[in-house]
């Protein structure tokens, strides 16, 4: 099975319309899960949620998200209603989502701070296989004998300093393996190579 991965999004409509088409057309994925921030900062709110929808994406509410206040009713309430966290089987593995670490959006994974018997122990208190997360921007695959942690960094690239990679995840199950790819780069090209 193959799963798409994306997270922060950040009000970002035309990345994510192009990374929907390539996860379709391209990766050929089966699911789409997204860890959160789907609005803030970007020009296109209404939009981004409104192809969210559409396209029947898994999706969990970020930081971001929580701040949110000029959306449209409806849009504003779908927003609202996405949970922190969710928790799902895919291809025989069970599959934890969150948007920064599990039971805060607010604080990220970062691979610096992380080692084989801490995420080893987070999954086994997860009861997870895979643990899928955002909000760091940072692209991030990391496996231990419990399974593994992924972030697909952000879609969004910030016209500042901070971190963004403008990029995507596909997760193959039950294998556990995760590639990440450029969205900037042409569909085709081979994936970033994480270290």
């Amino acid at each position: 099975m193959q799963v798409g991965i994306i997270s922060d999004v950040h009000a970002d409509y035309a990345t994510l319309s192009e990374v929907l088409d390539r996860l379709d057309k391209h990766h050929k994925v089966d699911h789409i899960l997204c860890a959160g921030d789907l609005v803030g900062r970007g020009p296109e709110p209404e939009r981004v949620v409104q192809l969210v929808r559409q396209n029947g994406i898994t999706a969990v509410r970020g930081n971001h998200d929580d701040w949110a206040q000029s959306l449209a009713g409806e849009t504003l309430d779908y927003v609202r209603a996405l949970p922190l966290e969710w928790r799902g089987e895919l291809a025989g593995k069970s599959v934890f989502m969150c948007h920064g670490k599990p039971g805060n959006n607010m604080w990220g994974m970062y691979r610096d701070h992380l080692s084989t018997t801490y995420l080893t122990m987070v999954l086994r208190s997860l009861k997870a296989d895979v643990l899928v997360t955002g909000h760091t921007h940072l692209p991030l695959h990391m496996r231990t004998s419990q399974g593994c942690l992924v972030n697909p960094g952000s879609l969004y690239t910030f016209p500042c300093t901070r971190a963004s990679s403008r990029s995507y995840g596909v997760l193959a199950l039950p294998e556990l393996s995760f590639r990440v790819y450029d969205a900037s780069a042409r569909c085709g090209e081979p994936p970033i190579e994480l270290n």
